[in-house]
């Protein structure tokens, strides 16, 4: 499951949040058929796309 908390510039997150990022982070992640692992040039070409989708946004 994804979760995705929105945190405004000069905004705090709550010690709720930042709990449940903790606990996150120790999770293992699970593949399934549904969502596979990327493999090595896969990953390239999506740190690439983000690249480029940050760009977009900031301009």
């Amino acid at each position: 499951m994804t979760r995705t908390l929105i945190i405004e510039n000069g905004q705090k997150p709550t010690e709720e949040q930042l709990k449940e990022v903790e606990e996150a982070k120790e999770s293992p992640i699970i593949f399934d058929e549904n969502c596979m692992e990327l493999s090595p040039a896969m990953m390239k070409a999506f740190k690439s796309s983000v690249v480029h989708r940050n760009r977009r946004k900031k301009a």
